[in-house]
């Protein structure tokens, strides 16, 4: 059982009683955000289905369309309408055929070879073929294409050493088309989730065409997809309409007459966008519901609102290599003097589940859910034993007191009242000020990448259904890894369990990879994903997967 001492619940409830206090409902806010491209989402007369505009919202700017460098869920939901890779992922999360019309597996599990469908087009009408997912694939790994998700192919022969610079001989990796139709791909050892890879959005592929242009993925006439939808319209800042993809081979299961999306950064104002008919769907993963509303609308909307626990976790990084965050006994001091539950149950209200590991629950492990078989109780909440950590952490670094330091966040009403919420419990515990800053999504994800932050507030979904895409993220130099956390033992530990086929001896090596991530504490865990959203009465067939990305290609309305 985890330890709260009774001075931190004391203080965090009046702290949430403060918070409570300063709700507001929602302002009936008009304008152009919820337009529309034209189509009917008017009433209907009964029972028949009807070609409609499905309008949704996306909070800010999408970082990039390009399928190499996307790492957010907005330019992800943007690339499920507009590429496919070679599998998609059904409602069960399973992997099915896409691009790909069949595959086949080496006895040894280290061979794929992929079958394209020969009526696979691209948006132009182009072939989409073999060679363009080499082209595409080899152009992720490319050291100057700069993707932070190009260890995601290091499972593939060849495919790290030349990320790394360490060859440029692009025909040693083993990504080879043996013709239009067929895609060879040969890996370093079996892994077990690598179909499941191949759904993911940088194993997407790209038109051969972006080569000679490098501004492609920022104008609407230049994207060339191979998904279901085509982009025909993009106000930067302000909205993306998609229309069916007349080209697309499965074109007879794309029912929408479009999809819509406004990027409007206020809950509130999403929420008015949605009450008076001016969206569909209100919420996440892209989109938020102000978290006092929630338990209202649970009564008044409970046929539209949905709460789904969903494979991800909610937390803060630290910048391991700025002081004080360079001592661990200080970044072990913060994370211990939160109260969780009480941030879950009065701050963000959506049934989250307070995160004292990284891996959250819905990752298969060995027989069952990884979270069941390994239990997350790497460190507890106590506020006394956190007090003795700081001070010791700071007398360390020779401080006298704990300096100056800012928690970032991307714009947002519910990451703002977590943080408010937060650094109210640091004070109130510890002692300490902590400024507060929000940046816009995509200034973050920058200013993560190079390290520019001291405390910054973070998210992360799973690629595919594996520990592993949670702890890989934390080698030494990785991609994804902009905290300056570098271990040797915890390198070896996701070496082995890559290298291994052995799925029992995979999981016991990263059990022992998150123990060690949690005892150093580059992050720190505050809670697992819940998400809730709101959908229009009519709409069927879109869904949330287990990690919480939304599907809407093959969506349809249907009058009552």
């Amino acid at each position: 059982m985890r330890t709260r001492k009774s001075a931190l619940s004391f203080i965090a409830a009046l702290l949430i009683l403060a918070i409570v206090a300063v709700g507001c409902t929602p302002k009936e806010e008009t304008g152009n955000n919820g337009a529309t491209n034209g189509a009917t989402n008017g009433a209907t007369n009964g029972g028949a289905s009807e070609s409609k505009v499905f309008r949704m919202n996306i909070h800010s700017e999408p970082s990039t369309l390009d399928p190499a460098l996307m790492e957010d869920n907005v330019s992800g939901t943007l690339a499920t309408g507009i590429y496919e890779g070679l599998t998609r992922k059904n409602e069960n999360g399973e992997s099915i055929p896409a691009t790909a019309e069949s595959w086949v597996k080496s006895e040894d599990g280290k061979t794929y070879t992929f079958k394209i469908r020969k009526d696979a087009k691209w948006s132009n009408g182009d072939p989409v073929t073999a060679n363009d997912y080499e082209f595409s694939w080899k152009r992720a790994l490319d050291p100057a294409v700069g993707s932070t998700y190009a260890y995601q192919f290091y499972y593939i022969v060849g495919a790290q050493d030349y990320n790394e610079g360490k060859t440029t001989n692009t025909d040693a990796v083993g990504i080879k088309a043996l013709d239009a139709q067929t895609l060879e791909v040969k890996l370093v050892s079996p892994t077990p989730y690598f179909l499941s890879l191949t759904s993911f959005y940088v194993y997407n592929p790209v038109h051969p065409s972006v080569k000679d242009n490098e501004a492609w993925a920022a104008d609407a006439k230049t994207i060339i997809g191979n998904g279901p939808f085509k982009m025909s319209e993009w106000q930067h800042n302000t909205s993306i309409k998609l229309v069916p993809n007349e080209n697309y081979y499965d074109k007879a299961q794309v029912k929408f007459a479009g999809v819509d999306f406004t990027m409007i950064a206020e809950s509130a104002t999403e929420l008015a966008n949605y009450e008076t008919g001016k969206l569909d769907y209100t919420g996440k993963p892209t989109g938020e519901i102000p978290a006092e509303q929630i338990p209202v609308l649970k009564e008044s909307k409970k046929d539209e609102i949905v709460t789904k626990g969903i494979a991800s976790s909610y937390y803060y990084q630290f910048n391991t290599e700025e002081v004080p965050f360079n001592n661990v006994k200080v970044r072990k001091a913060l994370a211990m003097a939160i109260d969780r539950q009480a941030i879950v149950e009065s701050v963000t209200m959506a049934g989250e589940v307070p995160s004292f590991g990284f891996v959250p629950p819905g990752i298969i492990g060995l027989k069952e859910d990884y979270r069941n078989e390994v239990k997350d109780d790497f460190f507890t909440e106590n506020v006394d034993e956190a007090k003795t950590l700081l001070a010791e952490g700071l007398a360390e670094l020779k401080l006298a007191k704990f300096p100056k330091v800012t928690l970032t966040f991307n714009t947002s009403d519910g990451h703002k009242k977590i943080a408010e919420a937060i650094v109210e419990m640091w004070r109130q515990n510890l002692g300490i000020e902590v400024g507060i800053e929000n940046q816009e999504f995509a200034v973050l994800l920058k200013n993560r990448t190079a390290m520019n932050y001291q405390i910054a507030r973070a998210g992360w979904g799973a690629d595919y259904n594996d520990p592993m895409t949670y702890l890989d993220m934390f080698v030494t130099g990785g991609g994804q890894n902009n905290t300056g956390f570098a271990s040797p033992e915890y390198d070896a530990l996701i070496k082995k369990a890559n290298a291994s086929g052995d799925q029992a001896e995979r999981i016991a090596a990263m059990t022992e990879a998150e123990k060690i991530l949690m005892e150093y504490m580059p992050i720190m865990p505050i809670y697992y994903y819940s998400n809730v959203y709101m959908l229009k009465p009519g709409f069927k067939n879109i869904f949330l997967d287990y990690k919480g990305d939304i599907d809407y290609t093959r969506g349809f309305y249907e009058a009552k």
